[in-house]
C-alpha cells in the first residue's frame, strides 16, 4: 500500500438531496436504515468513476448485501461501538455497519473512492451520516484518529497489506477491544493458527500478543467484483492484557522474527544474531527453560516472551 501523503480528514453530516442527475447511489425514499449496495449499484458507482479496481492495493469490493449483514452480526456490534473500518471502497459494507454502530470511522487510500464515499452515505444512510467519519490515508501511516476512539475493527482488508494493517493498528489503538476482518483464506490461517500447526507464523505469534484470534466464516469469491482467484476467510479477535514482562514488545517481536527467518533451524542456530553466537543462544535459552533444539513454530507467546527476557537482561 502507497502512501496517500498528508490526512486528509472529512467529518461528514447530513445534507440535502444529492444532484439529481446521479442515479447511480440515489434514494428517493425515506428510509430509517441504510440502504446496501447490490450488485447494481455496485456497477453503477463503478461506471460513473470510471473505476479500475488495482491489484497493488487489493481492490475488491463486496457486492452481496447478504455478505455484509453476516460480518456485521458476527462483529456483534451495538449502539454503544465505535467502529473503525480500513477500506471502505465503495461503501459495501460501510452502510452495514453505520446499521449496527454507534459510529463509524472509515480509513480510504484512494482519493477517487474517498472522493464519492461521502456522498454514497448521505444518500443511502441519510439517517447515520451524522455518525460517519472518513480519513483520506494510508492506514500504515496513520497515527491518531479523530472522533470516537474505536472500540472495533471490522474491515474487509486488501489482501496484500492485512497483517501489518492488524499489527499496526492493535499497537496503535488500545481502545479496540474486539474485531473482525476478511482477509485471504491462507492469511485467515496464518493468523489463527496455534503452535505446532504447520501455518503458525509470525503473524499468528505477534497476533498472539494483543488477543485471542479463530475463524469464524468462509467467504467464496463470488460475492466480489473484481472476482478474486481466493477464498476469503473471517477472523474475530479480541483483545486480551499483553504478557507482563520486563521485554518490550520491540525485542519480543524481533525475538519472534529471527525464529521464524529460517523456520528449519533449532532455536540455538536461529537466535545466534540475536544473542551474539549459537553458545550464547543456547545458554539464553536454557536459561528461559526452553530446549535450544526446538523450533520457533513449536513455542507460544509466552516462550517467546521468556526468551526476549533474556535479551532485555543482557543489555
Amino acid at each position: 500500500m502507497a502512501s496517500a501523503g498528508p490526512t486528509r480528514l472529512i467529518t461528514y453530516a447530513p445534507v440535502g438531496a444529492s444532484d439529481e442527475n446521479d442515479q447511480s447511489a440515489r434514494i428517493d425514499a425515506p428510509r430509517t436504515g441504510p440502504a446496501l449496495l447490490d450488485p447494481s449499484s455496485v456497477r453503477a458507482l463503478a461506471a460513473e468513476l470510471d473505476l479500475r479496481p488495482t491489484k497493488q492495493r487489493g481492490q475488491n469490493f463486496v457486492t452481496d448485501a447478504n455478505t455484509v449483514r453476516r460480518i456485521v452480526a458476527l462483529a456483534g456490534l451495538g449502539p454503544q461501538d465505535a467502529v473503525l473500518e480500513v477500506g471502505p471502497g465503495l461503501g459495501s459494507l460501510t452502510l452495514g455497519l453505520l446499521e449496527a454502530a454507534g459510529h463509524v470511522t472509515a480509513i480510504e487510500i484512494d482519493t477517487l473512492l474517498a472522493g464519492r464515499l461521502p456522498r454514497t452515505v448521505a444518500d443511502r444512510a441519510p439517517n447515520q451520516a451524522d455518525r460517519f467519519t472518513l480519513v483520506t490515508a494510508d492506514a500504515l501511516q496513520v497515527t491518531e484518529l479523530p472522533g470516537p476512539q474505536p472500540t472495533a475493527l471490522v474491515a474487509n482488508l486488501p489482501y496484500n497489506v492485512s497483517v501489518p494493517v492488524i499489527l499496526h493498528l492493535l499497537a496503535l489503538l488500545p481502545s479496540i477491544e474486539r474485531g473482525l476482518v476478511m482477509v485471504q483464506s491462507e492469511v485467515a490461517d496464518r493468523l489463527v493458527a496455534g503452535p505446532g500447526s504447520r501455518t503458525y507464523g509470525v503473524p499468528s505469534a505477534k497476533v498472539a500478543w494483543y488477543a485471542e484470534a479463530g475463524r469464524v466464516g468462509n467467504v467464496p469469491p463470488t460475492v466480489f467484483w473484481p472476482v478474486p482467484n481466493v477464498d476469503s476467510g473471517l477472523v474475530r479477535f479480541t483483545r486480551r492484557p499483553v504478557p507482563q514482562t520486563t521485554a518490550t514488545r520491540e525485542q519480543v517481536f524481533a525475538v519472534i522474527d529471527a525464529a521464524f527467518n529460517q523456520r528449519r533451524k533449532m532455536l540455538r542456530s536461529a537466535l545466534a544474531g540475536v544473542f551474539g553466537s549459537s553458545a550464547q543462544a543456547s545458554a539464553a535459552l536454557e536459561a528461559a527453560g526452553l530446549d535450544p533444539t526446538s523450533r520457533g513454530e513449536t513455542l507460544t507467546i509466552t516462550d517467546f516472551v521468556a526468551i526476549a527476557e533474556q535479551v532485555a537482561a543482557r543489555g
